[in-house]
């Protein structure tokens, strides 16, 4: 098995395998290329495929809060959720790395008041999710709140 899987797009399969080959320097990523301003901190969520039972890898914009870890499914404000997000569903234990550090999480869904609180937390530091929201749709876009173990 690969570590970084071929159906990645390019630029995200880069991340990936520098994520896993220098993770200090992913840690940070020019959020310019998509649509935000300046670097942004990003962990790499290893999640189990729920079809193919995999290791799945993916980069992501996080916000530490407290000792949690949160993430937005936001899939550029498409009308579906990514499937990482679906996988997360499927088997809420993964593992993120954070930098060099690797720990042991479970995903699960913020609601309510905690999810309007932390999505303008996530939405302060990359304000293109807003946009994503409005494109999105009637899906609201979930925040997802992994809880290191």
């Amino acid at each position: 098995m690969s570590d970084v899987p071929a159906d990645l797009p390019g630029w995200i399969a880069k991340h990936v395998e520098l994520y896993l080959s220098d993770p200090e320097k992913a840690h940070m990523w020019d959020s310019s290329m998509g649509g935000g301003e300046g670097m942004l901190p990003t962990l790499l969520l290893v999640s189990k495929g729920r079809k193919s039972g995999e290791e799945r890898r993916l980069p992501l914009i996080y916000k530490k809060v407290g000792d949690d870890y949160i993430i937005i499914a936001s899939k550029g404000g498409a009308p579906t959720h990514p499937a990482w997000y679906l996988n997360l569903v499927a088997t809420p234990d993964c593992e993120i790395r954070v930098g060099p550090q690797i720990y042991k999480a479970r995903a699960r869904d913020a609601q309510g008041d905690e999810r309007t609180r932390l999505w303008g937390e996530l939405a302060g530091i990359y304000p293109p999710y807003d946009d994503y929201q409005v494109r999105a749709g009637d899906r609201e876009i979930p925040v997802v709140v992994l809880e290191v173990q």
